[in-house]
């Protein structure tokens, strides 16, 4: 009977644990994300992005700095949702590494009529204000 208890006491320890909601969080934002691009929206699919000139994505033309820059080349690569296709994000970790700090990695894919692309990526996330939001991403 104690370890019956003590089993449920750390199974609910465990299922309430704020790295355990965090990730759930960020699980959360990040199919937000997708379903914002699959409506052909590539500004609600910024939302969770940093809004700083520090924002960091290194992508395959290298490294670009900062929000806007970022919005821009997603703009000029994907202007209609022809090119935008269908995005599916698959996770294979997303791990909290402290209140605020976390890491995803995982592969993309992008189904459009003519092809398919796809890629990985890693994305930091900070927890800034209560909110989560990415603030380096590496895809290719």
């Amino acid at each position: 009977m104690a370890i019956r208890l003590l089993s449920l006491l750390m199974l609910l320890v465990l299922s309430c644990s704020p790295s355990g909601r965090d990730g759930e969080e960020i699980e959360r934002i990040m199919l937000a994300q997708q379903e914002a691009w699959n409506r052909g929206s590539v500004r609600e699919f910024m939302q969770p992005y940093w809004p700083s000139d520090s924002l960091c994505f290194i992508g395959r033309r290298g490294v670009t700095k900062g929000w806007q820059a970022t919005l821009d080349n997603y703009l000029m690569a994907y202007p209609d949702t022809s090119a935008m296709g269908r995005l599916q994000f698959t996770n294979s970790s997303v791990d909290v590494l402290s209140d605020d700090a976390a890491y995803v990695i995982g592969k993309w894919e992008l189904f459009r009529s003519e092809d398919t692309l796809s890629g990985y990526y890693s994305l930091l996330w900070r927890k800034m204000s209560g909110k989560w939001l990415i603030v380096a991403d590496h895809s290719s």
